[in-house]
């Protein structure tokens, strides 16, 4: 028995993609960019500071990182925890050394209520970006629209009012979202997304509510990734984001700037025989003449100021 022909039939078939969230572009055949000053290679570091509930809810899924043990799983916890109160420590030193500025992704639910955490950071010359509410309020297809809309406004509006900061951009918990996260993004003033890791550059995304931009944050050199998921060492690890660094910065003096961006962990790569790895990388990274290293904000608005 033949198919019905409408099962062959689909109204967002074209040439690139199936849909219109975003231009079709190849990477190579766009303008080229060039950073301020001349600069070939901007560089994003994120560091990423999260709160895990020791009750987690665990809707609609098992938290990524999060408690494993029955409960209290104090094991799992005081790890998380120790990011935030000793590995960040260690990072911002590690920033200082090397003339470093980072942009902190922060649960809002953390800096809300850890204040002295919060304001050590706006010491720091890095931009504040919203990770949700915390690590066990995630964002999923099928999830109610109302609960989704509360919970994104929810986190952005009291990051605003905690930070004093306009807060542009945005990580989901685990990267994770329902298929009307970047609407909420957008109606609540979302600048920048942080999920999709599908280029090497900016790019423009569309909702019914206005378009913004998705910055995107690899995942494949993450700390968490590499070690936690890929279970490599620590050695390894710093050599795959030097690979990377040189790799784009070999690129970008051929075909136009490019963006290199790093995501950290305090609570896995701020451990006494992990930080030096980090300060490893750290140096190769300032060592080049040909960067120009910024916040993530800053990044996007040079870019947009040259699209």
């Amino acid at each position: 028995m033949a198919l019905d022909k409408s099962y062959l039939e689909y109204p967002k078939r074209a040439y690139g993609h199936d849909h219109d969230f975003y231009d079709w572009s190849m990477l190579t055949d766009r303008p080229k960019v060039t950073w301020p000053d001349g600069k070939k290679l901007a560089v994003w570091i994120n560091t990423t500071l999260e709160f895990y509930p020791l009750n987690q809810r665990n809707i609609p899924f098992k938290t990524p990182n999060g408690m494993t043990m029955p409960y209290p799983d104090l094991r799992h916890f005081s790890l998380r925890e120790y990011g935030n109160r000793v590995g960040i420590f260690r990072l911002l030193e590690a920033y200082k050394k090397f003339g470093i500025t980072s942009t902190f992704a922060i649960n809002t639910h953390l800096a809300e209520k850890n204040p002295y955490l919060l304001n050590r950071l706006l010491k720091e010359e890095g931009e504040i970006l919203c990770h949700g509410w915390n690590m066990d309020h995630l964002h999923y297809g099928g999830q109610d629209l109302e609960e989704e809309r509360a919970l994104v406004k929810k986190s952005v509006d009291r990051l605003r009012e905690l930070s004093g900061q306009p807060v542009r951009g945005w990580l989901s918990p685990a990267k994770n979202q329902s298929e009307n996260t970047m609407m909420l993004l957008a109606e609540n003033g979302i600048d920048y997304c942080c999920d999709w890791i599908n280029d090497d550059m900016p790019y423009e995304f569309k909702t019914p509510a206005s378009n913004l931009h998705v910055m995107p944050l690899s995942t494949e050199i993450e700390d968490q990734f590499v070690l936690g998921n890929n279970l490599h060492s620590e050695d390894s690890w710093a050599q795959q984001v030097i690979d990377a660094f040189d790799y784009l910065l070999a690129e970008a003096n051929e075909q136009g700037g490019r963006l290199f961006a790093l995501n950290l962990h305090p609570w896995l790569i701020g451990q006494p025989h992990r930080i030096g790895c980090v300060e490893k990388v750290l140096a190769h990274i300032a060592a080049s003449d040909d960067i120009w290293q910024a916040n993530a904000g800053d990044i996007l608005d040079s870019f947009k100021g040259q699209s």
